[in-house]
C-alpha cells in the first residue's frame, strides 16, 4: 500500500467522534499543504474499520456520492452539528488534531 495512504489512515484513525477534519487539513498535517485531492484518493480506498464519515470538505460540504446521506446520518449521530445550508459547521466541529493544522 502508499505509504501516504497509510499516513492518511494514521491520521483518520484518530479523529474523535463528533468532529471532522478536510481533507486539505490532513494533506497540511501530513506536510503536504496542496495534496487534497490525494487525500481523497485515500479516503475512495479507505478501510471500513476506520471513521470515513468524518473527512468532509473545507467548506463542511458532505462528499461521497451515494454515501453522502448515510455520511450525514453518520454524523448527525455523533452530534456533529449542521449549518442551515446542509454544511458540516467546521467552527464548532474541526477536529484540530495532533499538528494543530486549523487551516485549509
Amino acid at each position: 500500500m502508499n505509504s501516504f495512504f497509510e499516513q492518511v489512515y494514521e491520521i483518520v484513525a484518530q479523529i474523535p467522534c463528533g468532529k471532522v477534519v478536510s481533507y486539505g487539513q490532513i494533506g497540511q498535517m501530513l506536510g503536504h499543504p496542496r495534496a487534497a485531492r490525494q487525500v481523497g484518493w485515500a479516503m475512495r480506498r479507505c478501510p471500513e474499520n476506520l471513521p470515513w464519515q468524518r473527512v468532509v470538505m473545507a467548506d463542511g460540504s458532505i462528499t461521497g456520492g451515494d454515501f453522502a446521506d448515510m455520511r450525514r446520518f453518520l454524523l448527525e449521530n455523533e452530534g456533529v452539528s449542521f449549518l442551515p445550508d446542509g454544511r458540516v459547521d467546521m467552527k464548532a466541529c474541526r477536529w484540530s488534531g495532533a499538528a494543530g493544522a486549523d487551516t485549509d
